[in-house]
This record gives C-alpha cells, structure tokens and sequence, in this order.
C-alpha cells in the first residue's frame, strides 16, 4: 500500500501544471488586449466636438474644432506611437493614414488633404500625420477616426476613457487634447518674410513689443487672430517667434507676428519655406 501523501503528489503536479497554464493563457490574453494610451488626434490645447452618424464604418467619429480655430489644414496627429501606411480611396475615405501600434491596434484618419510622413515610416505619439481635409467622399473638412482591434472597430477612448455613448451630431460633447504637449526643445519652422513685421505680446494684442526683421526667420506654431491686411490679401494666423529688435521696458521673446508676412504663401496660410503646415501653438 502506498503512502497517502505520495499517492496524492502526482494529483497535486496535474494541478499546479494546470493552474501555470491558465495563468500563461490569461497572461497572453491580457497583454494581447492592452491598448494603447491614445491620445486626440489633433493638437494640444485645440478643443473639438465630435459625433458618430448611422452611416459611419465601424465605431468612427468625426471631430471638427469648436474653439474658433479653422479645421481645415490643422495638423493631424498620431494617437500613438506606431507605423504609419498611407492610402488613397476618391471614392470613400480620400487621402487617408492607417497607424499600425501593434498587438492588433490600428487607428484609422480619413479625409485628409496631405500626408506628413512617408508610407511605413515609424512615428511617435503626438507626431503630425497629416492635415485635415476634405477629400474623398465627405462633405466638410473634419477628422474621421477610428480605433480597431484585430479588425474590428472598438469604442472609441482617449486617455483611458470611453467618449460613449456617441452624440448624433456636433455640439453636445467636446474634446481638448493634450496630445503632443510635452516640454522639450521646440520645434522651429523656417521661414521667409517680405518686409520688417511688428511683433505684439498675443494674436488679439496691440501691445507692440518690437520688430522681426525681413528675411529668413523661424517661427515656433502659430494662433488665430485679429486679421492683418484686407481685400484680396490678408491673414489671420500669427506666428510666435522671437524678435530681432526689443522696444524698451519690452519683451522679444514669444512675441507674436502675423502669417500676412510670409513671402511664399495666401491668404489664410501658414507654412514654412518647404510647404509643411506650421503647428498650432
């Protein structure tokens, strides 16, 4: 006859055996099903309002900006970090980049009116993707996004929290981003201006700080504001910079100029000398 303790020891391998394999499973499961933090897909501090509408794909939404701001030609933003693909379909979502985070999330942006990255390239959270547009079958410029997981559309969240249940349409629910509002060194934008340009503490300021000087200059984003100029030229985007000559009791950094001064571009435009749409501040 057998011991009973060691008659119960194989029974009590089988078990342990068992218990590691759940726990491998649910590990694998739970890692497999980690999203991303995502973040908005527009810039920091830009607050938008967004809906879902019975003929969307999956779980989309559509974002357009509610803070005075224009849509159109805002930067559009990685979620998060990731591969961005890019596509093209005239007929249904236009211009459009599909983000690859890995584990089986992707994010999906539609409608846009250029690419700011190259197809495969590796971009981080916060990097701008693109400007928001129009093209493709849609009938206003705005963000159409989407979440997806193993191909299926997911419930859109953002930060850890679900924006369910959707609104039918604009104005009831808003989002503001803090996509890409880590400190850092701050990007600079090269560009060219035609003559000497007064720079003013704000967008809406009359409070002159001092001039930046014609020529070639860099800006760091750019705000809406009052507008500069009138009839055919004119401009409502002010760039923020640092200035070359300081009024006394002044100060020349952060002063902002406007985008009217710009050598290469219209009206309503804010680019740097390569084309690339400024950032908003």
């Amino acid at each position: 006859m057998r011991h009973p303790r060691t008659a119960r020891i194989p029974a009590l391998g089988g078990l342990l055996a068992l218990l590691a394999g759940l726990l491998t499973v649910l590990g694998t499961a739970g890692t497999a099903h980690a999203a991303p933090l995502f973040k908005a897909p527009f810039p920091c501090g830009q607050k938008w309002t967004y809906s879902h509408h019975s003929a969307e794909v999956r779980q989309a939404l559509d974002f357009i900006r509610s803070d005075g701001g224009a849509t159109a030609g805002t930067p559009v933003l990685a979620s998060a970090s990731g591969t961005a693909y890019r596509y093209s379909q005239p007929s249904g979502a236009g211009n459009y980049i599909v983000i690859d985070h890995g584990g089986g999330w992707q994010t999906y942006y539609f409608h846009l009116s250029a690419y700011s990255v190259a197809h495969g390239e590796a971009v981080s959270q916060g990097r701008q993707i693109g400007t928001t547009g129009s093209t493709g079958n849609s009938s206003g410029a705005h963000i159409h996004y989407e979440q997806l997981y193993n191909g299926t559309g997911q419930s859109i969240v953002i930060n850890g929290a679900s924006l369910a249940p959707y609104p039918g349409s604009y104005g009831s629910k808003s989002l503001t981003s803090d996509n890409g509002c880590g400190g850092g060194t701050p990007t600079k934008y090269w560009v060219d201006t035609f003559a000497n340009a007064t720079g003013y503490a704000g967008p809406n300021s009359t409070d002159a700080q001092g001039v930046l000087n014609a020529g070639t200059n860099y800006v760091y984003c750019k705000v809406w504001g009052r507008q500069i100029g009138s009839g055919t030229s004119y401009n409502h985007w002010w760039l923020r910079t640092d200035l070359d000559t300081v009024y006394a009791g002044k100060n020349g950094r952060n002063a902002y100029v406007s985008a009217y001064y710009l050598s290469r571009w219209g009206n309503d435009e804010a680019r740097d000398n390569n084309g690339t749409v400024i950032r908003d501040c």
